[in-house]
């Protein structure tokens, strides 16, 4: 059987999931995408993402790497797929990719955002599944100013859940932006980076707020980028803020630009 591999971009509402990876007698948003696959081509189809988000964790761009029998377009997949996935998935696009394309390995930069809501009307039902009501006062210019020392190539253990990454890893990150924008009802902070570790982006943001509303001393993220361990991280902001927003992978490898 001649293969053809896809790219699927999803969209998900990560309310009702126990996460992105696939687990005995709990929904995952894996475990929904191969349920279907396997409905739709007739045996198992592995799914690979390109990250795990944990369970509450949303996404409207996660990268997903498919290979099914070349009688599939990627255009006649997404829609079959977009038929029978549950009403919290969505796949918005589907390419055809080279043949070494891997959703996790190829990836060049992933980017999420995370939204804080600072207004009254953040904590309605329809905000607070998506953002984190915050309620004390953020001093706007030392937000800014917390956030800078990110960029560039560090080290970020102390942002990271301990003992999620192999000793031998070197938890360095390059970040390529980070920064906080304005919008009506609050605030999102948008990041960029060659990879991240585990509750990375919360563990920044939670500290972030917590060194803008007076909580913590100013220089806390740069002591935090040169110490071993995460003994002084401040709490992880909550999981339903997060959203995986793109993943970014070499052009030569979308077979549509040949």
């Amino acid at each position: 059987m001649t293969v053809r591999t896809v790219q699927l971009v999803l969209h998900y509402d990560g309310a009702a999931f126990s996460g992105w990876q696939r687990q005995p007698n709990e929904r995952t948003v894996q475990g929904e995408l191969e349920r279907v696959l396997t409905r739709l081509v007739g045996g198992h189809v592995a799914a690979l993402g390109a990250g795990r988000t944990d369970a509450g964790v949303h996404a409207r761009g996660q990268a997903v790497g498919v290979r099914v029998s070349e009688r599939w377009s990627a255009a006649n997949l997404r829609r079959a797929l977009n038929a029978l996935l549950p009403r919290d998935i969505w796949v918005s696009a589907a390419f055809d990719m080279r043949p070494e394309f891997h959703a996790r390995y190829s990836a060049l930069s992933r980017r999420y955002s995370y939204y804080v809501g600072t207004d009254e009307e953040a904590r309605s039902p329809f905000r607070r599944h998506t953002e984190w009501p915050f309620a004390r006062a953020l001093d706007r210019a030392l937000l800014d100013h917390a956030t800078a020392p990110l960029v560039g190539d560090h080290c970020f253990v102390a942002f990271a859940v301990r003992g999620t990454a192999p000793d031998r890893d070197d938890h360095r990150c390059i970040v390529r932006s980070a920064n906080w924008r304005d919008r009506v009802g609050g605030l999102v902070f948008e990041i960029e980076a060659n990879r991240f570790l585990h509750h990375m982006v919360r563990f920044l943001v939670g500290t972030l707020v917590e060194v803008a509303s007076g909580k913590r001393e100013e220089d806390a993220i740069h002591r935090l980028l040169t110490a071993s361990a995460n003994d002084e991280v401040s709490p992880p902001a909550p999981a339903h803020g997060l959203f995986l927003d793109h993943v970014t992978y070499p052009p030569e490898l979308y077979l549509q630009n040949e």
